[in-house]
């Protein structure tokens, strides 16, 4: 068995509103082995990109252990690399500045941050795109240079948040296999974070099944379909029979499709 990359124990958020306190994430319990692609799906408003969002560091947990390679979790920090919904790049830095921006603050030598960056730019498609500004680029290039900023700096774990959420059906099929493409060369071990059934099927090397608030690991479903994986599988019977599964346990929640 695969050593445990990332350890959830009884991991617990609670916040407080003007009326109340509010519990948004009880006792979720969990692993992700080293290279492998991890989904979390559930119901909106379930936690999900909170439990992300306490693994990046960047909110605070009110209980329970987050472990990276055996380290406590305390903070943000380079070796996790975080990917989100909404377009976050620099805009007044090029498509290649925003790449080699962590390379940079890290004080990579530049012939290494070239060979890094232009290794990225070719495999996504974006070389000839080097000197362009974000506003000059569609939502799913930006979130192409956001994805290949975060893997540049060679995080230990990708976390991503709903990255395709934003862009259009036929978008969000290209992006899942440049994903996947990407993912397949480099075997970082990622947790992402979908509402779509589809998607996460299609990405999956486990799927992990939260319930409505508060958020509690309902299910950990291994998806054994072989890769690589194309649009297509989504009409094998396999696929079907565990789409169906993980429609049953969120009851009727979560996007069936695109």
């Amino acid at each position: 068995m695969s050593q445990a990359k990332l350890s959830l124990d009884q991991v617990r958020l609670e916040y407080r509103t003007a009326e109340k306190t509010v519990l948004a994430i009880d006792g979720v319990s969990f692993d992700v082995p080293e290279n492998q692609f991890a989904v979390i799906v559930g119901p909106s408003g379930c936690g999900k990109s909170s439990l992300l969002y306490l693994i990046a560091g960047l909110s605070e947990r009110t209980g329970g252990d987050i472990r990276l390679d055996g380290r406590e979790v305390d903070g943000p920090g380079p070796d996790r690399g975080m990917v989100f919904q909404s377009y976050t790049l620099f805009p007044w830095l090029t498509v290649r500045q925003n790449v080699e921006f962590g390379l940079v603050r890290r004080k990579v030598p530049a012939a290494e941050r070239e060979r890094i960056v232009d290794g990225y730019l070719n495999a996504t498609g974006l070389a000839q795109f080097h000197d362009s500004y974000p506003k000059e680029l569609s939502g799913g290039m930006m979130q192409r240079v956001a994805i290949i900023r975060a893997l540049a700096n060679d995080p230990e774990i990708l976390l991503m948040d709903e990255p395709f959420g934003a862009l259009d059906a036929q978008t969000r099929i290209t992006m899942q296999q440049l994903l996947l493409k990407v993912w397949e060369a480099s075997r970082k071990t990622v947790l992402f974070v979908t509402h779509d059934i589809d998607e996460a099927v299609l990405l999956a090397d486990r799927v992990y099944v939260m319930s409505a608030r508060p958020g509690r690991l309902k299910a950990v479903i291994d998806i054994p379909l072989a890769r690589p994986r194309h649009p297509d599988a989504a009409l094998e019977p396999e696929f079907l029979a565990l789409k169906r599964r993980i429609q049953g346990l969120l009851g009727g929640h979560g996007d069936g499709g695109h």
